[in-house]
């Protein structure tokens, strides 16, 4: 059953320490040219999203936006399958007018390629 539409509180990274955590000891890695994903188990249930857009990498709002909203979108529908993981969305390369359909795509890629990772340890 897919998980709630919400993207409550519980379901983010909010503060510094615990973007830290994910940064400084990440168990998992996957990426490609425009995007990497880096999860680090805790202690919790349910997983954690962090999402890390800065205006260097997409200079339009509605730019980051876009890709804020395609990543929650994949992350809700793979939450039960990501219990107990902190992840982190960074931005690689420069995003101007990203297709939403293919920013869909990747991203859908990527927690598959990470969903693949992790059942492998």
């Amino acid at each position: 059953m897919p998980g709630s539409q919400a993207f409550t509180r519980q379901l983010r990274l909010l503060t510094g320490s615990q973007y830290q955590t994910v940064f400084d000891h990440p168990k998992w890695k996957v990426g490609n040219a425009a995007f990497l994903l880096l999860a680090t188990p805790c202690e919790q249930s349910k997983p954690r999203l962090g999402l890390v857009i800065g205006r260097k990498r997409a200079k339009r709002a509605v730019d980051r936006a876009c890709v804020k909203r395609r990543a929650r979108e994949q992350f809700r529908l793979r939450q039960d399958e990501l219990a107990g993981m902190d992840i982190i969305l960074l931005v690689r390369g420069r995003i101007d007018h990203p297709d939403p359909a293919l920013v869909t795509l990747q991203l859908g890629q990527l927690f598959d390629k990470l969903l693949a990772k992790c059942r492998q340890a």
